[in-house]
């Protein structure tokens, strides 16, 4: 592997180990899943946009741009609150094993919005990892809502990554990343004000909350967002996406190390996972090899 291929690599799994921090605080934090989205892309947004003015780097873009930026910032923002309220009502192994399925997702959305064949193996591979599902979903009955937040939030990290793995071949990075964090912010203060659902005592956060949030939003939103996007450049959205799967394995052994007998989970739940997970990873495997 070429010294600069190994190193995108390694920068990826840097990046998806820090991620697999993200449920783990979300889990920590005591405000519920709207209100932390909102304050996670509210300082992500306003960090990037202090290091940028610090570094001089000039944000103007088209009016084309803004428009494509805004629809990267709603999807951005549904699969973040679609994330985090299915951790809220569940747990994070079964959140984040669910969302492990965002791989199988791309493969057979990819197709569809690049006008290009299905291949058989991907179908039934599909099919193997909804095996999975369905094994997960008659032994973990009690979140089953969680289960179905968190495919919701795993096809829109589908549709997200396809999306701006287009929008890198004409945008740069910290553009893309400012902006569609930025009108994540608007559209959810849009959200808030049009339901008329926004309440200071939902917003009101301790003192482990804010120190939480910092790291959230800085640690584990801006610096990965914006390097990930980077990275869509130089690496298909699958091979991003795929990797971006061991974030369950990073996320559920700190789970269990630090919550405990709380993110244990049935035999029964670890069987199906393990299909959901082979499957994602045979389908990488057999990309590879036809490469």
């Amino acid at each position: 592997m070429p010294a600069s291929k190994l190193k995108n690599q390694i920068h990826l799994h840097f990046i998806v180990f820090i991620w697999g921090f993200t449920a783990i605080l979300a889990a920590l934090i005591s405000i519920d899943a709207v209100p932390l989205v909102w304050y996670r892309v509210l300082l992500a947004s306003l960090t990037l946009f202090i290091y940028f003015k610090i570094k001089k780097i000039d944000l103007k873009i088209s009016l084309n741009a803004l428009l494509r930026f805004l629809l990267g910032g709603i999807m951005i923002a549904l699969h973040w609150a679609a994330f985090f309220y299915a951790i809220k009502i569940s747990t994070i192994s079964i959140t984040l094993i669910t969302m492990s399925s965002s791989a199988i997702f791309v493969a057979l959305l990819d197709p569809l919005l690049s006008n290009k064949k299905f291949r058989f193996y991907e179908l039934l591979l599909a099919s193997i990892a909804i095996v999975g599902f369905v094994i997960i979903f008659n032994v973990e009955n009690g979140y089953t809502e969680g289960i179905i937040y968190a495919l919701i939030s795993s096809i829109l990290l589908a549709f997200f990554s396809i999306f701006n793995s287009k929008n890198i071949q004409k945008f740069k990075a910290v553009h893309i990343a400012f902006y569609e964090l930025f009108f994540a912010f608007l559209f959810l203060s849009g959200v808030i004000f049009i339901s008329n659902s926004f309440s200071i005592a939902e917003y009101n956060l301790s003192n482990s909350d804010w120190i939480y949030l910092i790291i959230l939003s800085t640690i584990c939103t801006a610096y990965p967002f914006v390097v990930s996007t980077n990275l869509l450049k130089k690496m298909s959205p699958f091979t991003i996406v795929l990797t971006n799967n061991l974030e369950p394995v990073y996320g559920i052994i700190l789970a269990v190390i630090i919550f405990g007998d709380k993110e244990k989970m049935s035999l029964q739940f670890y069987i199906g996972a393990v299909i959901i997970f082979g499957s994602v990873l045979l389908n990488g495997f057999l990309k590879a090899k036809k490469n």
